[in-house]
């Protein structure tokens, strides 16, 4: 038998702005995890070939998770924490990372 959901048990939900809209995610998740679980597939674009590109090895080795996190770029979204009021830009929306 499991134990009850209770209100302190559930995982905390915060707001992070992505491309310019809010989105609710689990606070602490991965960044390329609440983005992947927003639907956001391309995280930044090839600089030769302009290719989307997205999360691939998961560990911070291959670099194609890169975004933009608070103005600072080459953020690598599979090591970085969700927190409150991040403000994330990619390159899904049509811009640059």
């Amino acid at each position: 038998m499991s134990a009850p959901v209770t209100a302190a048990s559930r995982p905390r939900t915060v707001t992070i702005e992505v491309n310019g809209r809010q989105v609710s995610v689990v606070e602490g998740v991965s960044l390329a995890a609440a983005l992947v679980g927003d639907r956001t597939w391309t995280f930044r674009r090839n600089p030769v070939s302009e290719e989307p590109r997205g999360p691939f090895c998961g560990m911070g080795v291959c670099l194609e998770c890169e975004v933009t996190v608070d103005g600072r770029p080459g953020v690598r979204a599979c090591l970085t924490p969700v927190r409150p009021g991040m403000r994330v830009r990619t390159a899904g929306a049509g811009e640059g990372p």
